[in-house]
């Protein structure tokens, strides 16, 4: 299978089954979706057969599961569905069920692998996204719970699970494949803890559920209907839910999950941080700049014909726009080729700040070489005040440099500036300068 492009089912499959929570009977079918489907539920039992995102920013509850909400219809316990299509490497799927949650089975995601090698998977003629993690992301609950995220080539799981007085305190580790996640992951049955659900018991919820969906622990005794299937089960199935609860982000990653005590609050809230992150991520991406029609607008040989500077020491690439004659924004666009990546942190390429601080001094220039009265001279940089670097910046990023008179007074110039990346400032200064005849 290829991890370069998207993937969808084959065909269809059905399973019917019972659900955990209310107890009723429900058939539940996988079909094939177009590329960028992502994973939607359909409650063909209701007027209009609604639709329901796999998005976080659908999910309504975590308690013991997680229920997705799209104004009054929900679709309870959907990490087990989710987890398996993610770990059998389906990007694109159509989920049509006449009830609101899926049958539990045996309470592990076994059934709904069965279902997916049965109705195949095949590759679709897109690429498929894959967010590979660049920086730490890290996510620290107040009852000891923890969820971070390291750079990594593969997507890796290693879960640490403690219950309650620490009893079944047990680790997994495995990277994520298609293979592993059948054989590793996807037998491992979901389990509770007697103290913990029998509330819920006496209250009449989870009516669907038994020995034969789920491991009971009373005490330090294992109630099941079969011995465990995995020294360290509970782990693991705790690594399946977290693979269901953050596919929810709506991107797969290359990354190391680290996670100890996991569950679906925490899990969903990282799923919602990842989601935040990647749009940020996304939006470093530059869009296309409408550039004005009128005069202001200066290419690089126009530049040129102002600024006395040259590569590698040009740091404008275009003036998009002078509103009037006391304002005027530039670009740069940071290259991997700029010479300064060389030597300045290889590892870690980042522009430096004097070059911004440079890049604000040459759109100033610009600025009051423009008024007639100082054409042909030269600005010659005298000082900077209030000085401040927000942000690194990266090469691939659009460099905004914006530049505003403060005063003129004779042949020197103050302009107060600032740099910009995805509208957000990264960088200001306010700068002195003469302006001298060449």
């Amino acid at each position: 299978m290829s991890a370069t492009t998207q993937h969808t089912l084959a065909g269809s499959a059905k399973i019917e089954g019972t659900s955990l929570h209310t107890g009723q009977k429900v058939t539940l079918t996988l079909k094939p979706a177009p590329t960028g489907h992502g994973f939607k539920f359909r409650r063909i039992d209701l007027p209009d057969q609604p639709f329901i995102a796999a998005d976080v920013d659908k999910v309504q509850t975590v308690e013991r599961a997680t229920t997705l909400a799209e104004g009054s219809v929900k679709v309870h316990t959907v990490e087990h569905l989710i987890s398996a299509l993610t770990g059998m490497g389906v990007d694109n799927a159509l989920i049509e069920m006449d009830s609101n949650e899926p049958p539990i089975g045996d309470g592990s995601s076994w059934p709904f692998v069965e279902m997916i090698k049965k109705a195949g998977v095949v590759a679709q003629d897109a690429p498929r996204k894959v967010w590979e993690i660049r920086e730490p992301i890290h996510q620290e609950m107040g009852d000891g719970t923890i969820i971070s995220i390291f750079p990594s080539k593969t997507f890796r799981v290693s879960v640490t699970n403690v219950g309650p007085d620490g009893r079944f305190t047990q680790y997994f580790t495995t990277e994520v494949t298609p293979q592993t996640y059948e054989t590793e992951i996807s037998k491992a049955r979901t389990f509770v803890f007697y103290e913990d659900v029998k509330p819920l018991l006496d209250k009449g919820l989870i009516k669907g559920g038994s020995l034969e969906s789920a491991v009971v622990i009373r005490g330090s005794e294992v109630m099941s209907k079969e011995a465990l299937r995995f020294e360290n089960e509970f782990a693991r199935h705790k690594a399946l839910d977290l693979i269901g609860d953050l596919m929810l982000s709506g991107v797969r990653i290359l990354g190391h999950v680290i996670a100890v005590k996991p569950g679906h609050g925490p899990n969903t809230r990282m799923a919602a941080t990842l989601k935040a992150e990647y749009a940020r991520m996304r939006a470093m991406v530059p869009t296309a700049v409408s550039i004005p029609d009128g005069e202001s607008v200066l290419d690089i040989n126009e530049v040129m014909k102002i600024l006395p500077h040259r590569y590698p020491m040009l740091m404008v690439d275009r003036i998009i726009d002078c509103r009037g004659e006391n304002t005027c924004i530039a670009t740069k666009n940071v290259s991997i080729n700029e010479p300064y990546f060389v030597g300045h942190f290889p590892g870690h390429p980042i522009m430096p700040g004097v070059f911004q601080l440079e890049a604000m001094a040459q759109v100033s220039s610009v600025l009051m070489l423009r008024k007639p009265e100082n054409s042909g001279k030269i600005g010659y940089f005298m000082s900077a005040d209030n000085v401040k670097w927000r942000r690194p910046v990266f090469p691939g990023d659009t460099l905004f440099i914006e530049s505003e008179v403060l005063k003129q007074r004779g042949s020197i110039g103050q302009t107060r500036c600032r740099c910009l990346v995805n509208g957000q400032v990264v960088s200001e200064a306010e700068l002195k300068f003469a302006l001298m005849d060449r």
